[in-house]
């Protein structure tokens, strides 16, 4: 049976050096006329449920409409701040190593569990040579609970003519508390990684199966996942 590892990206695989809030703070400026606006957490969260509550804070109806002109202008400033510099941008330890390693196994299929715009996820991982380890995933274009997401990349692994895997066959990997509570809300395993903003020991109280302070040690990840 082969097993599904679906990554997160933002604190997981990449960090964008702040090149992500900078295009969401300026859509935000150009479609809500609102500056300075993102005062929710932001971590762990789809990019459909930031908009929308961002949006209700300030009176705004977050409808299908409102939100393809914001993903539009998000994508369009994200294009242009993913190549300014930032702090902490880069891959994060090991992550291409791993990558490299994993692709060519038979016994794993490679995915994205992300709260990202597909779009904003594909530029991300473009920007640093890592979306072709991808063939598809489960984004936050429109989903509000990122709980859901574990179905949607389910389906789509098998849509794209990936495996049909039960949960048990599952490891979400990823950087925050809200990335282990997908893998527990669905039955899957749970990976969580301290390269983001959560330290190894905030992560170890969330209950994942793994915690690692980064993915550098490539033996070690894997036997994390649970392949050797």
């Amino acid at each position: 049976m082969a097993r599904l590892l679906l990554f997160d990206i933002d604190g997981t695989l990449v960090l964008t050096g702040g090149a992500g809030l900078r295009a969401m703070t300026r859509a935000f400026e150009e479609v809500f006329h609102v500056r300075d606006s993102i005062d929710v957490p932001m971590a762990g969260r789809t990019d459909a449920w930031i908009v929308s509550q961002v949006a209700a804070r300030y009176g705004f109806v977050c409808d299908e409409a409102a939100l393809r002109r914001f993903h539009d202008c998000y994508v369009a400033h994200l294009a242009r701040e993913i190549h300014q510099p930032g702090p902490r941008k880069g891959t994060m330890p090991g992550v291409r190593p791993l990558l490299e390693t994993l692709a060519p196994r038979e016994d794993v299929y490679l995915a994205l569990l992300t709260g990202n715009f597909e779009e904003g996820a594909r530029l991300k991982l473009e920007y640093f040579d890592l979306w072709r380890f991808f063939p598809c995933g489960a984004f936050g274009d429109r989903a509000l609970e990122r709980n859901g997401l574990l179905k949607i990349a389910m389906d789509a692994v098998r849509s794209s003519g990936g495996p049909e895997v039960r949960p048990a066959d599952v490891v979400v990997i990823g950087d925050t508390p809200l990335d282990v509570a997908v893998a527990r809300a669905g039955g899957a395993r749970s990976v969580a990684v301290a390269t983001g903003s959560h330290g190894v020991d905030a992560l170890a109280q969330t209950g994942a199966d793994a915690v690692l302070a980064d993915l550098g040690d490539v033996q070690r990840a894997l036997s994390a996942i649970g392949l050797v």
